[in-house]
């Protein structure tokens, strides 16, 4: 090697990785400069036991000798992300407390809240199940045999008008009185479906069935209502095959009025509804004889197989002719009092008020077909009686779609005409007689409500049928409550008055003297008057369950239990 290699630096690469640091001594000739990396450097003296204890320590202890520094590790850069240092927010308990959540005490309340109030909670919140029926056998009924139990009563109340929240509670009601936890029902407007699911590792159990014919019913309806207060009230025990038997009688009922008794409650209606809208006793005729001869009619038209589309558009020309009739033989009455009570005998309340409390409740899949049913019956009544108006403005009858019909004079009449509608809607419908004179009752307090503040206060009809419509809503919760049934008995037939039949015939006729735009306005005034009615029950029902104090339900956890998702 020359001199001048010897004076060439090395390169870093030579260098060794393993440096001594500074202030320790460089090794000495003749040993090797390498080094193991896990070797202790000289000068740095640290003692070894010696004693019978195991010299294995933890490979994180620090070394006796080595004091660790004890400074402030060095600010780091915050993120754009991270809460400021004076910033302190309150946050819920991650875990569930040792102590747990407090229970909700749903034992006393009547079962319809019960059962809303646990659909309303989530799966994992619900309290476990208490069966209220006894078994033979430990195991309980078969669980298929349970669901199409719960399926064939579902079917008997949505084909007889009820709301998907309440058919779901009902459907509820009878899985949990035979022991059956973690059970969904769902309900549509055609389809009710039911899924089991015993625990979170085995196979759900799911059933469904088809409703395929809708029947107004009231008296069936409350008949299944008692079925099912009586399952889940713990001291009644049921088996299985006895409400297999009871919902058997059920179906078998023959309804309580006969055809013709049916038949003479629409004209009845119809003549009240006319005296109303300010008729006499002529105009109550000849309302009454057009309704009857429409109702006719229409079973006719069921009887040979046809849609109800059709049934509703011819059951609306009879009343409508005769109205035409009397003003081409030029008698001094109201032709329009006549068409008007025969639209109110044909007005799809019932499907509406479901329809839009189904939509309040959130089942907006039903709601939207219930409304479109709705608006498919008033589509039909619309044919039928522009069908007639046409052909009687082109015989020269003489009717003005801008004469407004009046009320009367006679308080007291309006009063007993309201009642006698109601209690013929009561009858139509098909309910109890029990529950006849309680209906006729709400039913002229709703027109009594309506008359003092729309005629006598002169404030809006819509807003004075909001009101009506909403007491009637709350009478009828109050005596369902009472009575552990439906609501629908207590509160169709009462809205009887309140229906927009004059606004409807205006627009109607406007229309068919080529007046659109009238016909438009008159027409937007009755689907407004419509829409109070129906917001105004569900409204009065919902005031009802808020402020009414029912046992179990007063505490914090009662309230947070019926709660709802605020859908955002």
């Amino acid at each position: 090697m020359t001199e001048a290699e010897d004076r060439k630096p090395q390169s870093d690469e030579a260098r060794s990785a393993f440096r001594p640091p500074s202030g320790v001594g460089t090794p000495v000739d003749g040993e090797s400069s390498t080094t193991s990396e896990f070797e202790i450097p000289q000068g740095l003296a640290v003692p070894r036991n010696t004693g019978t204890e195991s010299e294995t320590t933890s490979e994180f202890a620090v070394p006796e000798g080595l004091d660790a520094p004890t400074g402030a590790p060095a600010e780091t850069e915050g993120s754009a992300f991270s809460m400021p240092s004076t910033y302190h927010a309150w946050s819920p308990a991650a875990f569930t407390p040792a102590s747990g959540f407090p229970a909700v005490n749903l034992t006393d309340v009547p079962w319809q809240d019960r059962m809303r109030a646990m659909l309303r909670m989530p799966v994992a919140d619900r309290p476990a199940p208490e069966p209220s029926q006894k078994h033979d056998d430990e195991t309980g009924p078969a669980v298929p045999r349970v669901l199409d139990l719960t399926l064939r009563i579902g079917e008997l109340l949505l084909a007889g008008g009820e709301g998907a929240e309440d058919v779901e509670a009902a459907m509820f009601a009878v899985c949990r009185s035979y022991g059956l936890d973690r059970c969904e029902p769902n309900v549509t407007f055609t389809l009710l479906s039911i899924s089991h699911q015993p625990s979170l590792v085995e196979d759900p159990v799911t059933a469904s069935r088809t409703v395929r014919r809708r029947g107004t019913d009231y008296t069936r309806l409350a008949a299944v209502f008692h079925l099912v207060d009586d399952l889940s009230d713990p001291d009644t025990h049921i088996s299985l095959e006895e409400a297999y038997r009871r919902l058997a009688e059920i179906r078998r009922n023959r309804h309580p009025y006969p055809t013709w008794v049916l038949t003479a409650a629409s004209g009845l209606l119809a003549g009240a509804a006319s005296v109303l809208v300010g008729g006499g006793l002529t105009v109550f005729v000849a309302a009454m004889l057009g309704s009857m001869l429409g109702d006719r009619l229409a079973w006719l038209c069921a009887g040979r197989g046809l849609p109800e589309f059709y049934q509703f558009a011819v059951a609306a020309m009879p009343p409508a002719a005769m109205g035409i009739l009397l003003t081409l033989i030029h008698v001094d009455v109201k032709a329009s009092a006549v068409i008007t009570g025969g639209l109110f005998a044909l007005l799809p309340g019932r499907a509406l008020v479901a329809g839009v409390q189904d939509g309040l409740t959130g089942f907006y899949i039903t709601a939207a077909a219930r409304l479109l049913e709705v608006m498919y019956f008033f589509v039909s009544i619309v044919a039928g009686v522009l069908v007639v108006l046409y052909f009687g403005v082109q015989l020269g009858a003489e009717l003005n779609p801008d004469a407004q019909l009046g009320t009367g004079d006679e308080p007291l009449v309006q009063i007993g005409a309201s009642m006698l509608l109601s209690l013929a809607f009561a009858i139509l419908l098909q309910q109890e007689r029990s529950t006849v004179l309680a209906v006729t009752l709400n039913g002229g307090v709703a027109w009594s409500v309506y008359g003092a503040m729309h005629l006598v206060g002169g404030i809006s009809p819509v807003a004075s049928t909001a009101a009506a419509a909403g007491l009637v809503g709350l009478f009828g919760q109050l005596m369902s409550r009472y009575r552990f049934a439906s609501a629908l008995p207590y509160t169709t037939a009462a809205i009887g008055p309140l229906l927009p039949g004059s606004a409807t015939y205006f627009g109607l006729l406007a229309i068919a003297q080529s007046g659109v735009d009238r016909g438009l306005v008159y027409l937007s005034t009755a689907v407004a008057l419509a829409m109070a009615i129906a917001i105004g029950v569900n409204l009065g029902g919902e005031i009802s369950r808020l402020f009414l104090r029912v046992p179990g339900a007063a505490s914090a956890a009662g309230r947070r239990a019926a709660k709802r998702t605020r859908g955002f």
